[in-house]
């Protein structure tokens, strides 16, 4: 018989009990997101750094499950007429606010009326254009009760479309169309959205924020599904500095962050291999001009900029190949469509500078009579070395450029306020796969069309194609880009986006989607 000493016993159940402790310990996920968020009110936000904690707090009717896979979320079920135009969701029985109050299908008609009115001013509320008197109420027409939504009963919420579309469902996963609490919104005002203030229907509830350092969410104990969430708290920290951002996840403070500097691509692999995830992204990096500004009203000077630009340095040389040149603005990978891209794409980028420079001489610009030229961009060391890129290639064409950086919600903010600027840089990623998210950017008064174009000859092409069917529709959205992208050059598209974030082996179910879409409570760490 083995014998043990005191000590050993007393060793053995100190280990025990840190075992027993340890088995409820809480979990921290300390998320890195590239930039606080201008605001946690799901109908006055735009930016995919907020789309990540939204996803987190609140539910729409539809989700994204860890695959970006359409899956219903605060509706257990739903039915669509035979004409595709009305939608009846089934709201999900015992759906609890994280107050303990139900989620009920009036709180969604109150939501999607609040989004349209024109009184909060929402950028996203184009997003409710299929539904009937969409329009007409954010242009003040009508009034939000005569929007085409409704309460059949607490359980039952109806929308009827002008006709059908497709994209429908999956757009019900954005935050745009997340329903808030009407009492919650009553109580507090314009301060429901501050920690200890604001409900959510998500799997997670606000707990703390504090700007410039951190958002903390807890495990929301009333979420349907809080049994098999297994984060207990996740912390958002803003790391609009890339490069501190990779000595914190080697310090082990993060656990992952949704971008890299792409200059030390090559050292960041060698550091930490395949916790280094690159692949396709459904998103499209651009500039913007001013379109209603002078000189850049003038469509010819804006393509002598866009053909000056090149694209294949941008994506070789400052992003080290984790990104693809672009032309269109509608980028690859969404089936049925077919992109439509500036006529100059086949050229080398030698014809497209000598055509530059002609363009620029007829309007009498060149090294003797420089343009000048003011970037706006947020901060980010990608986004500055690409800044300074374009800089450097316009120079020799009498294009003096002048920078502005600005952290991302301050440009963000300016862009959205419509604020004075020449050319600023931009990002879309597809809240759903269909051209029409892309596209919609360019209709006018839109909020996300920060360069103000406006083409009625547009819009009715946009207009056409909701209400076409299938094959026809998709031929209208192309007739739209080639008029509005690569002959008007509402946007200057520059290159196509791949993902590239830094995942801790910690972490599992983090799985790669074209949406880089990862809700937290499919995530679980070691």
């Amino acid at each position: 018989m083995k014998h043990y000493g005191i000590r050993s016993l007393l060793a053995g159940a100190a280990i025990l009990a840190l075992s027993a402790s340890a088995s409820f310990a809480e979990v921290i996920f300390n998320r890195g997101n590239s930039a606080d968020p201008e605001s946690l009110d799901p109908h006055k936000t735009s930016t995919v750094y907020e789309a990540n904690i939204l996803r987190d707090l609140f539910m729409g009717l539809m989700i994204h499950n860890a695959k970006a896979e359409l899956e219903p979320g605060a509706a257990e079920s739903y039915a669509v007429s035979d004409d595709g135009k009305v939608y009846t969701f089934k709201m999900r029985a015992g759906a609890k606010w994280s107050d303990g109050s139900p989620v009920t299908a009036e709180d969604f008609v109150y939501s999607w009326q609040r989004l349209v009115n024109k009184d909060t001013a929402a950028e996203y509320a184009y997003m409710l254009s299929p539904v009937v008197n969409a329009d007409a109420v954010t242009k003040g027409e009508k009034k939000p009760e005569e929007l085409g939504v409704k309460a059949v009963d607490d359980m039952t919420f109806e929308v009827t479309l002008n006709s059908a579309t497709p994209y429908f469902l999956e757009m019900l996963t954005h935050q745009a169309t997340y329903a808030i609490s009407k009492a919650n919104v009553e109580k507090f005002g314009a301060d429901f959205i501050k920690a200890g203030n604001l409900v959510s229907n998500g799997a997670y509830m606000l707990a703390e924020f504090v700007p410039n350092d951190h958002i903390k969410a807890v495990k929301n104990p009333n979420f349907y599904d809080a049994a098999n969430v297994q984060i207990d708290t996740v912390n958002y920290i803003p790391t609009e500095d890339r490069s501190t951002a990779m000595k914190r996840l080697e310090a082990g403070e993060l656990d992952s962050n949704d971008d890299i500097p792409t200059e030390q691509l090559a050292e960041l692999k060698a550091k930490f291999g395949d916790q280094v995830r690159i692949g396709p992204y459904l998103g499209t990096y651009y500039y913007v001009f001013k379109t209603d500004k002078e000189p850049w009203k003038n469509v010819k000077l804006r393509h002598a900029v866009s053909m000056a630009i090149d694209r294949d340095y941008l994506a070789e040389k400052v992003w080290t190949n984790t990104m693809v040149p672009a032309y269109s603005l509608v980028p690859p990978g969404i089936s049925g469509y077919e992109a439509r891209p500036a006529e100059y794409a086949e050229k080398t980028q030698l014809d497209r500078e000598d055509e530059a420079k002609k363009i620029l001489a007829e309007l009498g610009y060149g090294p003797d009579k420089p343009l000048k030229m003011e970037i706006r961009y947020n901060t980010s060391e990608n986004h500055k070395n690409t800044a300074v890129a374009i800089q450097e290639q316009l120079k020799p064409l009498g294009i003096e450029v002048s920078m502005v950086n600005t952290d991302t919600k301050t440009h963000y903010g300016h862009l959205e306020q419509k604020g004075d600027f020449d050319i600023a840089r931009g990002g879309w990623i597809a809240d759903y796969k269909d051209p029409a998210n892309f596209l919609d950017l360019c209709k006018t008064g839109t909020g996300n069309n920060y360069g103000q174009y406006a083409n009625p000859e547009y819009d009715k092409l946009l207009a056409d194609a909701a209400a076409a069917g299938a094959e026809e529709r998709m031929k209208k959205l192309s007739e739209a880009e080639a008029m509005g992208v690569a002959r008007d050059l509402c946007f200057v598209p520059l290159l196509f986006y791949s993902y590239h974030t830094i995942v801790s082996s910690k972490l599992s179910g983090w799985e790669d989607n074209v949406m880089d879409v990862h809700p937290t409570r499919f995530i679980k760490k070691n």
